[in-house]
């Protein structure tokens, strides 16, 4: 059952540059990765400085082996550091379950 990965990030406006350019350079290795499907980021309009990312992969299993891929930990070690703290993700699956 596929999911969707979402990433509420609020970035200081002297950042944003360099943190969308590690947004695209992550999104760029994610696209080659099994079982990604999408992803996408949006810009709060009520908040300039919050973005939201939301990524879209075939299966929770998909999602946690692109969490331990190197190259992508690699790049998530440089937005952590422009935030100055660890991301938080939140995994939302279609549907009901029971």
């Amino acid at each position: 059952m596929s999911v969707k990965i979402l990433i509420t990030r609020t970035i200081p406006q002297e950042k944003a540059r360099d943190m969308l350019n590690l947004f695209k350079e992550m999104r760029s290795l994610a696209t080659g990765q099994d079982g990604y499907i999408s992803g996408e980021t949006l810009k709060s309009s009520d908040r300039p400085d919050v973005y939201l990312v939301i990524s879209t992969w075939a299966s929770a299993n998909d999602w946690e082996i692109w969490l331990k891929n190197k190259k992508r930990q690699e790049i998530q070690e440089k937005i952590d550091a422009l935030l100055g703290g660890k991301t938080a993700y939140e995994m939302f699956h279609y549907g009901l379950r029971e």
